[in-house]
């Protein structure tokens, strides 16, 4: 976990507003937070982990331990189940709701923190810089 812990800004984002659509986010929200570029802080305490997005559209924050299921409200309102795991150095995210679901795969590349949303074959890359 250490690798994921600080402060990221984004820096790249690639089909994110696809990827929205595909999970049922509306226009209007889709186009706030297609602008937005948030900065993500991830901390640990204990087996706790928490992440923490800050943006001028909306702040959001997550507390859970690994392989524990929890009760999530994401930053566009949905009340999902999530699960996240740690996998080969990998954080995954997965999130269920009605009969949806999506993976959000959290991993370092070359110092940088990449996300990748995927949802139904359409996949979202977002690269965050460590502040």
């Amino acid at each position: 976990m250490e690798q994921f812990l600080g402060t990221w800004k984004l820096v790249a984002s690639e089909k994110f507003d696809d990827y929205m659509k595909e999970i049922g986010v509306g226009f209007a929200t889709r186009k706030i937070a297609g602008v937005a570029k948030p900065n993500v802080i991830i901390s640990c305490n204990g087996d706790v982990i928490t992440i923490r997005t800050e943006s001028s559209f909306k702040n959001t924050e997550l507390s859970f331990k690994l392989g524990e299921e929890f009760d999530e409200t994401t930053a566009d309102d949905r009340k999902v189940k999530s699960l996240v795991t740690l996998d080969n150095g990998v954080l995954v995210h997965l999130q269920k709701w009605d009969v949806k679901e999506t993976t959000l795969k959290r991993k370092i590349e070359d110092g940088k923190l990449v996300l990748e949303c995927t949802a139904n074959g359409i996949v979202s890359t977002r690269v965050y810089e460590k502040v």
